[in-house]
């Protein structure tokens, strides 16, 4: 049997009723670190800042005798460990359902693990979103509910091979990562070619990777913040590859997760036997999915450069939470070092000042009715 079935959380009425748990997957914690290469094709796309990005790039080289590395500087999300776990339980609770939440960080298990220490979250899922280069582009792998006797082996092995890929032990891995029945392996957004390599070369390059691995493949994920239509052609593909197609909302801020799935199941071991024994899948969307995907992500961004007093790990300004290899040395240290509030560069003053605007209610009500209309939903 293969069932992928999707509701709407705004209209699904009675569908509700047989479904006792909400299931949240693919979710970021302060733990992840998140890459700047976005930021030369992101700048690009709004008029004159391209040419002062390469302004300050020019600078930047005429100081350091080298360009940019924006490999070499990441973000971090905003909520740690225990305030992501609850955000993602509050939206399912309000549902009237028990939550049951895998927060998956790049290539790390550290937030999963802290969070098992404390008597109220023991029983979450030791999982990871494991970056995995694969023939000239990059795909991400969500390995959920790893067993804890071998969930820091298997975390090792991963990282190694994220580091110095070697195709033929690929597979070997996948095997090791698979043994364990509650193991749940999810092809995340699998048509996002996140680091511009070329659509086409991505997408071919998937269809060779799913070639090579589909025997370790569980289910191909629906993403809470890539565009519909592409949601629906991974739906399309999952059929024919007789895969579930799983929820992932993929939340880095302060919204949760905008799809989610609902189940009979009680615990995430069930859930995982359902998904890979009866490859059966009930996807809910969540009401802010219907906003257009702008608002969200400019919101997002409001959520990541605000101050929070109450930072998990002290990082209370939003250059705390910004962290770059210095040029001098090779070590580690945050944006703040850098520059005091106030003396960033214009560039980054400007867009500052852009993002707290968005923070008064008002501004952000009126740039989401010019940005509609919502994406249409249509299955």
């Amino acid at each position: 049997m293969n069932e992928s079935t999707i509701h709407m959380a705004w209209s699904a009425g009675e569908a509700l009723r047989e479904f006792r748990t909400g299931v949240s997957l693919h979710s970021h914690t302060s733990h992840s670190k998140e890459t700047l290469d976005f930021i030369p094709r992101f700048v690009a796309a709004v008029p004159g800042a391209g040419a002062m990005l390469r302004r300050y790039e020019a600078r930047y080289r005429a100081l350091h005798g080298q360009d940019i590395n924006y490999f070499d500087a990441w973000w971090t999300p905003p909520l740690g460990p225990k305030e992501a776990l609850e955000l993602e339980q509050r939206q399912i609770e309000s549902l009237n359902r028990q939550g049951l939440v895998s927060l998956s960080d790049h290539d790390n298990i550290e937030a999963p693990l802290l969070l098992r220490v404390l008597s109220d979250s023991r029983e979450t899922p030791i999982s990871v979103e494991w970056t995995v280069p694969w023939r000239g582009t990059v795909l991400h792998i969500g390995v959920h509910n790893m067993g804890p006797r071998q969930a820091v082996a298997k975390m090792e092995a991963m990282r190694r091979f994220t580091l110095e890929p070697q195709e033929a032990e690929l597979r070997r891995l996948f095997e090791w990562l698979t043994e364990e029945k509650e193991t749940l392996i999810v092809f995340n957004h699998p048509y996002w070619d996140e680091k511009g390599r070329g659509q086409a070369h991505h997408e071919a390059m998937v269809e060779e990777f799913i070639a090579h691995c589909r025997r370790w493949i569980h289910a191909l994920e629906l993403n809470g913040l890539r565009p519909w239509a592409e949601n629906r052609r991974v739906m399309a593909r999952a059929e024919e590859l007789a895969l579930p197609a799983i929820s992932g909302g993929d939340r880095h801020t302060c919204e949760p997760n905008a799809l989610i799935n609902i189940t009979r199941a009680e615990t995430f071991g069930e859930f995982v036997e359902e998904i890979r024994s009866e490859r059966l899948s009930t996807v809910m969307v969540m009401p802010q999915y219907r906003e257009a995907m702008a608002g969200r992500i400019l919101a997002g961004i409001g959520d990541v450069m605000r101050d929070n007093d109450d930072h998990t790990h002290g990082w209370r300004r939003w250059n705390d939470r910004v962290f770059y290899r210095r040029a001098e040395d090779g070590e580690t240290a945050p944006l703040s070092a850098a520059f005091a509030a106030g003396r960033e560069p214009f560039l980054i003053r400007a867009f500052l000042a852009g993002v707290r605007v968005m923070e008064h209610r008002q501004v952000r009500a009126a740039v989401r009715q010019i940005l509609q209309p919502a994406q249409e939903l249509s299955l």
